[in-house]
C-alpha cells in the first residue's frame, strides 16, 4: 500500500477540533488567551500559500481579545513530516517575517500538528492541535 505524501494531502481547508497544551510533567495547561476551545480555520493551497485564524469562543472581554491570525507561504518536507511557514502578515506585528516549523501528520481527514509553545506566564508546553478537513 502506498502512503500519500504530506505535500499532496495537506492542501485544503481545516477546522480546529481541539487544542491541548501539556507540561513536561504531563499536566494539561489551560491557554488563557484563546481559551480551552477556540474556533479556528486553517487553509493551505496548492500554490504554497496558507492562512490561519483562531478565535476565542467567548470574546465578551472586549474587541480584539482572544483573536489571532496570520498568513504567508509554506513548504513541506515529506521526509521529516515538517511544514515550514514564513509569515508575510500577522495580527501581532513582531510575528511578520517569522519562520515557523511544525511537525504534521494526516490520517484520513484529520490533521495533527505538534509544536513546542510557551504560555504567557513562561511555562513551556507541548501543544497538540487536531483539525478536520472541511474543504
Amino acid at each position: 500500500m502506498t502512503q500519500v505524501r504530506l505535500s499532496e494531502n495537506l492542501p485544503g481547508s481545516w477546522r480546529l477540533d481541539s487544542r491541548i497544551d501539556v507540561t513536561a510533567a504531563g499536566k494539561r495547561r489551560r491557554e488563557p488567551i484563546l481559551g480551552d476551545d477556540p474556533v479556528a480555520l486553517l487553509v493551505y493551497d496548492r500554490a504554497g500559500n496558507f492562512a490561519a485564524q483562531f478565535m476565542r469562543r467567548d470574546r465578551s472581554g472586549g474587541v480584539g481579545l482572544g483573536f489571532d491570525a496570520y498568513f504567508g507561504a509554506y513548504s513541506v518536507n515529506d521526509e521529516t513530516g515538517e511544514v515550514t511557514q514564513t509569515l508575510a502578515g500577522a495580527l501581532a506585528p513582531d510575528m511578520v517575517g517569522a519562520v515557523l516549523t511544525r511537525s504534521m501528520e494526516i490520517d484520513g481527514d484529520h490533521l495533527a500538528i505538534r509544536l513546542p509553545a510557551t504560555h504567557p506566564d513562561g511555562v513551556a508546553v507541548s501543544r497538540m492541535l487536531i483539525w478536520t478537513r472541511v474543504g
